[in-house]
């Protein structure tokens, strides 16, 4: 259904973006759903589920679809059990949660500034999870409870020092992202600089850990993980429609009585909150944050960035660069790797898109 010319200020939204639309319960209460959008969500949902059963099946000791299921049921107590339920399920859980953190961060940041390129790792977030990190491990070790709390010390820090910079009477977008490129150049300089410091075994681990992987995910990283991302997902859930007023401009959202700075703050934590669980578990994957909502905005069509949608993409994103950076290159490789290619040409084909779109 394609827009009409005759729409005027009277027909519902949804009709001027031209989308066909489901609207569920009474006139208390309703929920709208376009129907572009649940067609999208499916397919995503779908594609993640092909790829985690294909994940669960590949690997150095092969497995059919009907082990893969008889593990699930309970009816299948030996090695492939192990194999499933130890080894593949938890790297597969931690890719499609960790994927849906990053995307929805990046949908947070890119709503605040009206800006496609406001992601956690354009703007130096990851850069600082990675900082605290690095710190961590020099002053304590590599325990993983150390090393995630200083990731999220670092992430923290890096966002404090990129808002309070850059606040002039409010965040302006511009500015934030300029702030926010500039304290990532200087923290990256900063973690090369303590890798050339440290022995060679610890600068190992570290660059592992910091090109992004999940090699060394556990079970108990994904249940703590889970846990802290369900969390920040029913409180951004709750912003979700001061979000929504935002992205009518903020003179339009503060006459309908919104507080923007307070709705600002809250989101940045969140979205802040969420990219540091993700790194604490698997590095600073790059480019998640940056595509994952661009691509579902451009899949669903619709006029905001969707954070269900983001979710899925980013969960779809993770899982098929993890599964490539395993299973289909000559050398495995850690999955931030991948993302960096795929992030990359799709930033390049937004880039000629957009110019074509001017010209």
């Amino acid at each position: 259904m394609t827009p009409s010319k005759t729409a005027t200020a009277s027909t519902p939204p949804d009709v001027q973006f031209g989308y066909r639309r489901l609207v569920l319960g009474s006139d208390g209460f309703h929920t709208v759903l376009h129907l572009r959008a649940v067609l999208v969500a499916v397919g995503f949902a779908l594609f993640i589920i092909v790829l985690a059963a294909a994940a669960l099946m590949n690997g150095d000791y092969e497995l059919t679809l009907a082990q893969v299921i008889a593990v699930l049921n309970g009816s299948d107590d030996g090695l492939a059990r192990t194999v499933v339920l130890d080894w593949r399920l938890p790297r597969i859980l931690a890719a499609i949660l960790l994927g849906g953190a990053l995307a929805v961060s990046g949908a947070i940041f890119q709503t605040l500034t009206r800006n496609p390129l406001a992601s956690p790792d354009i703007v130096g977030l990851s850069h600082g999870a990675f900082t605290g990190m690095l710190l961590t491990v020099l002053a304590f070790g590599t325990s993983w409870a150390l090393m995630a709390t200083g990731a999220v010390a670092g992430g923290v820090l890096a966002a404090l020092a990129i808002y309070m910079i850059s606040y002039r009477g409010g965040i302006q977008g511009f500015r934030f992202i300029i702030v926010g490129i500039a304290i990532s150049a200087m923290l990256a300089s900063v973690n090369t600089w303590i890798l050339l410091q440290v022995e060679l075994e610890t600068a190992m681990f570290a660059s592992a850990w910091g090109a992004g992987t999940l090699n060394a995910v556990t079970p108990e990283q994904v249940n703590g993980a889970a846990l802290a991302i369900l969390v920040l997902f029913v409180a951004i859930a709750t912003l979700a429609p001061a979000l929504r007023q935002l992205d009518l401009g903020d003179d339009a959202a503060a006459a309908l009585g919104l507080r923007l700075g307070r709705v600002r703050l809250f989101a940045i934590l969140i979205g802040v909150g969420l990219v540091c669980v993700a790194t604490a578990v698997a590095g600073p994957v790059a480019f998640v944050a940056l595509a994952a909502p661009q691509i579902a905005q451009r899949a669903a069509r619709t006029p905001y960035l969707p954070l269900v949608l983001s979710a899925l993409a980013g969960g779809a994103i993770l899982l098929g660069s993890d599964f490539i950076a395993q299973h289909l290159l000559p050398h495995p490789l850690p999955v931030g790797v991948v993302t960096v290619v795929v992030g990359g040409a799709y930033l390049v084909w937004a880039i000629i898109a957009e110019i074509r779109k001017r010209a």
